[in-house]
């Protein structure tokens, strides 16, 4: 199935839900679709016997621009053998998106990761914590305003 055909089952299911699918990008095309529907959007996308996509294979935390964060999300339907890209725009002022960790397992390590990183707050996630830093590690390195501390717990950091 084409992007296109899955963007319009979506926007007619989720009509505001979904925002605009970029198919003029030079990597994946896309389709934006709201933080707050997420869940929703996850389960449809699944369960809808005409999609079928039963593996997120990447989630993705960036640091898309001055005033948002993104999670991208990469899904593969292995019995209709197709692929979608999702992404979902988050204020840097409130980082908080519903987990999808109910919907696809594989999401449980990729959203606390995106939370130790980016700082991205996944409700409703069942363990969200710190996953490769050290609990008292202070800030988020892939963020783009993050600064290197010259020094953790008295040693020099190596930067």
């Amino acid at each position: 199935m084409e992007i296109n055909d899955i963007y319009n089952k979506l926007k007619k299911a989720f009509d505001d839900g979904i925002g605009e699918v970029k198919t003029d990008v030079p990597v994946s095309p896309f389709i934006f679709a709201d933080r707050s529907k997420i869940n929703a959007i996850a389960l449809f996308l699944r369960d809808e016997e005409s999609l079928q996509f039963d593996n997120l294979s990447c989630l993705s935390g960036v640091d898309y621009d001055k005033d948002n964060l993104a999670v991208v999300y990469h899904l593969v339907s292995y019995a209709l053998k197709h692929s979608l890209v999702v992404k979902c725009l988050i204020p840097k002022s409130d980082p908080k998106i519903q987990t999808v960790s109910d919907v696809w397992a594989a999401a449980d390590w990729h959203e606390r990761e995106a939370f130790d990183l980016v700082g991205m707050t996944f409700e409703g996630h069942p363990d969200l914590r710190r996953i490769l830093l050290p609990d008292d590690w202070e800030g988020h390195p892939l963020r783009k305003d993050f600064k290197v501390p010259e020094f953790y717990n008295g040693m020099k950091v190596p930067y």
